[in-house]
């Protein structure tokens, strides 16, 4: 949709959630935004708002299988769905909470948009995955097959809602500045501020790209690595990029 005026976005409260929800604010359009922090959440409000948005917060855990579905057919005609939601393997978070989140979180809001979507034959759901949605990586195991699984799950439904008039996207960034990012202590190539991801993001969902995996260095480095670097040499290199703790 290249002028979504009724839009969802989980996981709002900052890093790329928070960035979206900025961009698109504006007069006409209405956000529904949900988070954990409510503090977070609310400056996010007050700021979409400034902006000329109608604003609706909701604390809610992805989790909750039922009480996203409730909050989303609450929400009524949405143009736009993203399922932002993540959360990292940083700190020892334990691997049923990094599934819990990434991937049963993304479950519990598309498939109640869809439902919505379905009946009206429109509609537009983007799928935030990562750049390490790519590969399963040893150095984050738990939480790259998360997005592996969710990068697979949206193309997937992108094939199957093709002729029903609902546009999937997935999602993969790299690098980008977040309360996640913020707790890694290594080096971080190509780095990215949220606000221009965001952009990039409103863009490629505009023109309904399949996959929209940024920045273009990464995109590259990547796909090449996973499409034609011989397994041994792959998993070598896969082996010497530092342990997420």
């Amino acid at each position: 949709m290249k002028n979504p005026k009724s839009i969802l976005i989980t996981g709002a409260n900052s890093g790329i959630g928070e960035a979206l929800a900025k961009e698109y604010a504006g007069q006409g359009v209405t956000l529904y935004l949900s988070g954990r922090n409510l503090e977070r959440l609310d400056k996010v409000k007050t700021a979409c708002e400034v902006m000329g948005a109608t604003v609706l917060t909701k604390i809610i855990n992805v989790t909750d299988e039922i009480k996203m579905s409730e909050w989303i057919k609450e929400c009524g005609a949405l143009d736009l769905v993203i399922a932002n939601a993540g959360i990292s393997s940083g700190g020892n978070v334990p691997i049923k909470d990094i599934f819990d989140v990434n991937v049963n979180g993304v479950f519990h809001t598309v498939e109640p948009a869809l439902i919505g979507m379905s009946k009206r034959g429109q509609g537009q759901i983007a799928i935030i995955s990562s750049i390490a949605g790519y590969r399963g990586l040893p150095s984050s195991p738990a939480y790259s097959t998360s997005k592996v699984a969710v990068k697979a799950y949206g193309e997937a439904l992108r094939g199957l809602y093709h002729d029903q008039g609902i546009e999937i996207n997935v999602i993969c960034p790299g690098f980008v500045r977040s309360r996640i990012t913020d707790k890694n202590n290594f080096k971080m190539p190509f780095f990215m501020e949220a606000e221009k991801a965001a952009k990039i993001i409103r863009k490629g969902l505009a023109n309904n790209k399949r996959l929209i995996t940024f920045p273009w260095q990464m995109r590259i480095i990547m796909g090449s690595l996973v499409r034609f670097m011989p397994e041994f040499l792959l998993g070598k290199i896969l082996r010497g990029l530092p342990i997420k703790k």
